[in-house]
């Protein structure tokens, strides 16, 4: 007879509905999508016990990652109607979109076309940027 169990890392999405909010890394409406990640034991494929839970928050708008505070996390999981302010986030890494303030504007010289993207080539004409 052989045992067939181990041990994994899950992830799990919070119902978190809160209003909209303005980022405070790139300045756009978005909204926080809360989940959870966990080690899990498994036996036979049954979940037997979790342990090592960790609270994560990443904003829709910019893609931004913060842990949230356990206790927070722990009553938004217990179904609470909790507001997460601040104090509650830790920096995990930032999001990928810039805000659109900061991205520099780029102008071919040979036709005037104008993008903000990171372009070497102008799209238009041709010509490098």
């Amino acid at each position: 007879m052989f045992f067939i169990g181990g041990i994994t890392q899950g992830t799990k999405e919070l119902i978190y509905n809160a209003a909209a909010m303005i980022c405070g890394r790139c300045g756009r409406y978005g909204r926080y999508q809360v989940f959870m990640t966990y080690m899990c034991l498994s036996f036979f494929f049954i979940p037997i016990f979790k342990w090592g839970r960790k609270y994560y928050v990443k904003t829709s708008c910019c893609g931004t990652v913060y842990q949230l505070n356990e206790e927070v996390g722990k009553r938004i999981a217990a179904g609470e109607d909790v507001s997460i302010r601040e104090e509650d986030l830790t920096l995990v890494s930032e999001g990928h979109d810039a805000p659109a303030w900061d991205v520099p504007l780029k102008r071919c010289s040979n036709c005037g076309y104008e993008t903000k993207e990171n372009f070497e080539y102008c799209p238009k004409c041709g010509k490098r940027f």
